[in-house]
């Protein structure tokens, strides 16, 4: 058995499906050792396609996605992906075939420092100097992608490692990973401690975010909001791990939050975290959150504990185990008035947009919520379109918004639902892109295609970098540079290009018929919205902004706005 083959033997002992990859010199060996293997191997178009293909895999199933590229230009076009997936902690194995030992660092051909080039993005690296270590360093690499705080980790394989004989005795050997420790349960002090200050507070919230996904302590959070009575909150990634049509869920928070999820966060007296990193996008100015309120973390990563906000108390743990702790200790809360304040906000600040004068995207993603109801994985790019997707595309559960958040990652989205349908076959997979994004990665129809899998993009064209285009308005007196997407092309044909069927909507009559016709459709369907080119997302909290400085409606502007009918 050659080191590729007991690589693979590895694999498959792992309970790996898929392994999405580019095949490449220095990556021949693992590529040859795969012929014949339980494993299927997904040939992609592009290695950033494969690692982003792989995070959503992981996302839908939690399950660690596995990438295998060859050496150089083949590693490095990884990079984006593994810092996407390392941001928002997601499990990821990425396999890189590697230049022969004798030859590293002297700028063999194809050759790159992969290790030291991913080492600020990833959760750990191998660089693999020994045929027989492969077993050892494979069963680490699964142990630490998936537990504590997930993320990528990189394995490193020179040509001439892979191609030795293996000459070790077992496939299955101990590890060896001193310091590493994953927290579990929290200290009962703590939890005690956080019990203490709940039990004191007349206007909780509830902060749930992507850590509280991962453990999946939706159930757990379900019970401890009911029990408190108090409203829950989400962040961009915490969406669905408490269903945001429950009557106690605000939505989303943050730069383009609900109104009335931002109201909250300047009259609470006590804000929980659960599972979130206080970021920049909900937290534009520490000096000025939720003044005068307690703050609590509940987190299973140390590091994060008063990095941007300092807590009034905190836990370490897995966040289902803390929470679950939890409410043996705290007490209903007297929340009546509370909640009819925040009743009062939701009545003022409704989410509403133009109704007339042309096709816009709220209202496609409106009508989008109007049939899914909820009852689809839906998968985001980076832009305008997430922002209005995570507004009206209410998820009632985990793992059913897939979306990227720390890293933004613009051609994150296609690949990502086409991970996401892998790992989901039965379920409804679209993917709401930006015609910006999507052109970032499109290649990867070829996949869609070859495959057979029943993804449905829906393309919001508007001929601009959207999201860029708005600050500019805003910000920078409307000099618009490096925003016009004026020469895009006709996607409908572009899909028939990949003999994949396209569906174009370009008015407000044939939206709902046109995306009920695509979504029905058993195979792949590429939707191209024609839409308004300019309008801009609110509410919006400005850069470097508190939520006391949120702007709820256009500036200087007097449109006509209404409250879609079935929307929060």
């Amino acid at each position: 058995m050659t080191g590729a083959e007991a690589l693979i033997k590895c694999l498959e002992n792992f309970g790996v499906e898929y392994i999405w990859g580019l095949s490449g010199g220095a990556a021949i060996p693992i590529f040859d050792a795969l012929v014949g293997s339980k494993i299927k191997l997904i040939l992609v178009r592009h290695e950033q396609g494969a690692t982003h293909i792989a995070d959503g895999y992981a996302r839908a199933t939690g399950k660690p996605g596995v990438v295998l590229v060859t050496s150089g230009p083949g590693a490095t076009n990884t990079v984006t992906g593994i810092m996407t997936a390392h941001m928002d902690s997601v499990p990821m194995i990425v396999l890189t075939g590697q230049t022969i030992s004798p030859m590293l660092g002297k700028d063999a051909f194809q050759e790159s420092d992969i290790f030291g080039i991913t080492m600020p993005v990833v959760k750990h690296s191998y660089l693999v100097r020994n045929t027989n270590d492969i077993p050892r360093v494979i069963k680490e690499a699964f142990y630490i992608t998936h537990t504590g705080r997930p993320g990528p980790v990189l394995v490193d394989l020179p040509k001439d490692v892979t191609s030795a004989p293996f000459t070790g005795n077992t496939l299955d050997p101990a590890m060896d990973l001193p310091g590493y420790h994953v927290p579990s349960k929290g200290r009962l002090s703590d939890i005690k401690k956080i019990a203490k200050l709940f039990n004191e507070s007349k206007r909780p919230l509830l902060l749930v975010g992507h850590g509280a996904v991962l453990s999946r302590a939706g159930d757990s959070i379900k019970k401890l909001a009911y029990k408190l009575q108090a409203p829950v909150t989400n962040t961009l990634l915490g969406k669905g791990e408490f269903p945001e049509t429950d009557p106690l869920s605000l939505g989303m928070l943050g730069m383009h939050g609900t109104a009335y999820a931002n109201k909250a966060l300047t009259r609470c007296d006590l804000i929980c975290s659960i599972g979130s990193r206080w970021d920049d996008r909900i937290n534009g100015n520490p000096q000025k959150f939720c003044i005068g309120a307690k703050k609590i973390h509940i987190d299973i990563d140390l590091a994060e504990m008063g990095k941007i906000v300092q807590p009034d108390a905190s836990c370490v743990g897995d966040a289902r185990l803390i929470v679950e702790e939890l409410l043996k200790y705290v007490k209903p809360c007297d929340t009546k008035d509370w909640l009819k304040e925040l009743d009062g906000y939701r009545r003022q600040y409704p989410l509403k947009f133009e109704t007339k004068g042309g096709l816009t995207p709220q209202y496609v993603l409106h009508e989008l919520q109007e049939i899914i109801q909820g009852n689809a994985i839906v998968v985001t790019d980076v832009g305008q379109h997430q922002m209005w997707s995570a507004q009206f595309n209410l998820s009632t559960k985990g793992q059913r918004w897939i979306s990227s958040g720390g890293a933004g990652t613009m051609g994150f989205g296609f690949p990502a639902a086409i991970g996401a349908q892998f790992g989901r076959p039965n379920d409804l997979v679209v993917a709401v892109v930006g015609d910006g994004g999507f052109q970032m990665t499109f290649a990867e129809l070829a996949t869609v295609y070859n495959s057979k899998l029943p993804v449905k993009v829906l393309i919001i064209d508007n001929k601009y970098l959207g999201m860029v285009r708005q600050w500019q308005e805003l910000f920078f007196d409307n000099r618009l540079s490096g925003v016009d997407l004026e020469g895009n092309p006709d996607f409908v044909k572009l899909a028939e290009a990949y003999r994949i069927k396209g569906v174009h909507i370009g008015n407000v009559h044939e939206c709902h018929a046109k995306l009920k016709e695509a979504l029905d459709h058993p195979g792949p369907v590429v939707i191209h919205a024609e839409v308004i080119k300019e309008d801009n997302v609110f509410p919006m909290i400005p850069a470097g902004k508190s939520a006391y400085e949120m702007i709820i409606e256009p500036p200087g502007k007097d449109k006509k706005l209404e409250k879609p009918t079935g929307s929060t």
